[in-house]
């Protein structure tokens, strides 16, 4: 039992830059804070943060393939795109958890898709879909869980996302960046004013082709961000 356990059997690490720290005992449990344990996934602490929705728990996968984006950065990605969340279409993609996507629905998005290759991540996601749609009561037929690639996945609904949250792991930033810019400005070529918001540390800087970073949320180097971009023939604002 972890809590029979002396402090002095407990190390500590931060995780990927996140701000969040991982507790380890001896026994092998990881732990956000106060998690618990449930057949490879966690409580990860996390909830959602506004709309509907509020307060509604959200779990990861145990284990450090996962990195979810931490309550706060959310709170400020969604106070900055209010205007633009209620009645949207999104595409989470490197889902994690789904919170990102999560976050919309609560805040009156009209559905989206989640895009997350590993198995344990996607099951994640859909019980945080069936806890979050419960507490909104209603039902979203036009949303979708899909185990793929990010890089390669095809939109699935009719109609094209209006905002698309990108929230890879930090380590393959760099590499698949520009290739999934070059992506989202062919499947949102047919939309008139697309938003993606994608999180990274704050010592990366991108400059997709064809897109402009209108807003950048976070401060410092080793602290997680997110980058607001629209497209580079599009100057309007998104939020104060």
């Amino acid at each position: 039992g972890l809590k029979n356990r002396s402090p002095s059997q407990w190390s500590d690490k931060g995780w990927a830059g996140t701000g969040l720290m991982i507790n380890r005992c001896h026994a092998g449990c990881t732990l956000f804070h106060v998690c618990q344990r449930r057949a490879g996934v966690l409580s990860a602490g996390m909830r959602i943060t506004g709309g509907h929705a509020r307060g509604i728990p959200l779990v990861a996968p145990k284990g450090n393939t996962v990195r979810p984006a931490t309550d706060g950065m959310r709170q400020a990605v969604f106070s900055s795109i209010a205007p633009r969340v209620a009645g949207a279409r999104f595409l989470d993609l490197f889902a994690g958890s789904g919170a990102y996507g999560l976050e919309a629905l609560s805040r009156g998005a009209a559905g989206g898709v989640w895009v997350e290759k590993n198995p344990r991540a996607v099951e994640c996601v859909r019980r945080n879909l069936t806890a979050v749609t419960k507490s909104l009561g209603r039902v979203f037929p036009d949303t979708m869980v899909m185990t793929h690639d990010a890089l390669t996945a095809a939109w699935p609904l009719s109609g094209l996302p209006d905002l698309v949250f990108v929230d890879p792991p930090y380590e393959i930033i760099n590499a698949v960046a520009a290739p999934l810019f070059a992506r989202l400005t062919e499947l949102l070529a047919a939309h008139p004013d697309p938003l993606v918001a994608f999180e990274m540390p704050g010592g990366i800087t991108l400059n997709p082709t064809g897109w402009t970073c209108a807003k950048r949320l976070g401060k410092g180097a080793h602290s997680p961000s997110v980058g607001l971009f629209l497209r580079s023939t599009i100057s309007i604002p998104v939020g104060p």
